[in-house]
């Protein structure tokens, strides 16, 4: 983790680099620190993908078999927790549109408060007094006939 938290710093101070007088040995040790930094990074990626291959290859060779499967274990945990706050946030969120679709006046367009029954903008009834009491079809203020039975409008 610390090694993470270096390698970000590294690298943000390597863009920043960039911009500093290429000559100053502060910022050449701090490139060359940096430099130094990647490869480490790109080092331990290919020591993972070798120790991936290998244990996939014959996994009894390896006494850490049953803390791989524990850490697995763990990760199925974790990514069912992921999939289950991704859902709850996915329903509160069509619920807040659902309520603020429900608290806004079809007429002016005002958000109401919720249990609010008449447009605090304009009066209008909420909910209801703006749709054909024929087929049930919304329609806005000022319109004459219905757009989805033709009858006349209020």
């Amino acid at each position: 983790m610390a090694n993470d938290f270096m390698n970000a710093f590294g690298g943000l101070f390597g863009g920043v680099s960039k911009f500093m007088p290429q000559d100053d040995p502060a910022v050449q040790l701090m490139n060359i620190q940096n430099e130094l930094n990647e490869l480490k990074a790109k080092e331990e990626s290919l020591f993972a993908q070798i120790g991936r291959q290998a244990h996939g290859a014959n996994p009894a060779a390896y006494a850490e078999g049953p803390q791989i499967e524990a850490v697995r274990s763990s990760i199925a945990q974790a990514e069912a927790k992921l999939a289950q706050a991704q859902q709850a946030k996915a329903a509160a969120e069509a619920q807040a549109q659902e309520t603020q679709a429900r608290n806004t006046c079809r007429a002016c367009g005002e958000v109401n408060p919720d249990g609010t029954k008449f447009c605090q903008g304009c009066g209008q009834q909420l909910g209801g007094g703006s749709t054909c009491s024929g087929c049930g079809q919304p329609f806005t203020p000022g319109t004459k006939f219905c757009g989805g039975c033709g009858a006349p409008v209020g």
